[in-house]
């Protein structure tokens, strides 16, 4: 179902597409491709939306920061001082978190009015970045699918084109309570990683290398709560996959919920949402966002993130929910 969900200050309508399958509903706005709620049952049956968001459109661009739901592109996460270097050509990208540069920059992909369309059991994002767009070379054609499989899961698939070498990790930044959104403090979710290193970061959460999770905080080989004091990149011990493997489980005691994460990327990054504001507070929903390492342009040793013509970006993620007594 696509319906008129509000209008931004200028004047332009952000539409909202409904999906709705095995007893699941996931809304999904034209504006920043933001997955505005995802309702779910608890082990009781009793359904409650279980992703921070805002029931006018007008709650998106006036809390932006904390990218409740969206898209994020075209570089999720950090890079250095806003800098890279590719094929021996040097780029300089708008600042916007100390001196670096955050999920794309000052106006990012969850900034922008995307084109929709319907397919079967979804909805088809699209868009067209053109060249030099926050800094970025290469006019890029990029799509995000959302569907709902048989079971109710929520599936995102990416893709990208570009026209001249480039850079791009796309991701989705839901913040997830599973006790439903507003209803106070997400850190007794229980979490579980299947990743053995992370990569340990600077004061202005620069990525420095990469090390073992063994004997530290970040070992969530088997489950432990998750916050709050978390914003670092796991390296998933599956690597960059063709499909989805499952590679997190976040479940909440007090409604059963849990949440199951699969993806064909080799990294995750783990946010507890300390920084959250009104009118949510700091660890009210953890975001799961999978994505390639934060920097990667200037650390070659992690997996690339360069995209050349004739190439096609593609990543997948499956968010899958159930319940446990």
């Amino acid at each position: 179902m696509n319906e008129l969900f509000g209008t931004l200050s200028d004047g332009t309508a952000v539409h909202r597409w409904t999906l709705e399958r095995a007893g699941v509903r996931v809304r999904v706005l034209t504006y920043g491709g933001i997955v505005q709620s995802v309702e779910v049952p608890d082990r009781d049956g009793v359904a409650a939306n279980v992703v921070l968001g805002f029931e006018e459109a007008a709650g998106y661009p006036a809390h932006p920061g904390p990218y409740y739901g969206a898209l994020v592109g075209r570089y999720a996460n950090r890079i250095a001082k806003g800098r890279f270097t590719l094929d021996g050509w040097s780029y300089a990208l708008p600042v916007n978190s100390g001196a670096n540069c955050l999920h794309g920059g000052e106006r990012g992909f969850d900034e922008r009015l995307w084109d929709a369309e319907p397919v079967a059991h979804g909805v088809r994002l699209s868009r067209v970045s053109p060249h030099g767009e926050g800094g970025f070379p290469g006019r890029l054609e990029v799509s995000a699918t959302y569907t709902l499989d048989e079971d109710g899961a929520l599936r995102i698939a990416y893709e990208a084109v570009t026209d001249a070498p480039t850079v791009v990790n796309l991701t989705n930044h839901s913040y997830f309570n599973l006790s439903g959104a507003g209803s106070g403090s997400a850190a007794g979710h229980e979490l579980r990683l299947a990743a053995s290193r992370f990569t340990p970061v600077d004061a202005d959460l620069i990525p420095t290398g990469v090390e073992s999770v063994a004997g530290t905080r970040f070992d969530f080989r088997e489950p432990r709560t998750a916050g709050p004091g978390y914003d670092h990149n796991f390296v998933l011990d599956k690597g960059l996959t063709a499909g989805p493997v499952e590679v997190a489980e976040l479940y909440d005691p007090a409604s059963g919920r849990v949440l199951t994460v699969a993806t064909t990327e080799p990294g995750l990054q783990l946010y507890t949402g300390d920084h959250l504001l009104a009118p949510y507070a700091p660890n009210d929903g953890i975001a799961l966002e999978t994505q390639h390492f934060p920097d990667s342009p200037n650390h070659p040793e992690f997996p690339s993130t360069v995209l050349r013509p004739g190439e096609v970006y593609r990543s997948e993620t499956v968010y899958g929910f159930s319940t446990r007594q």
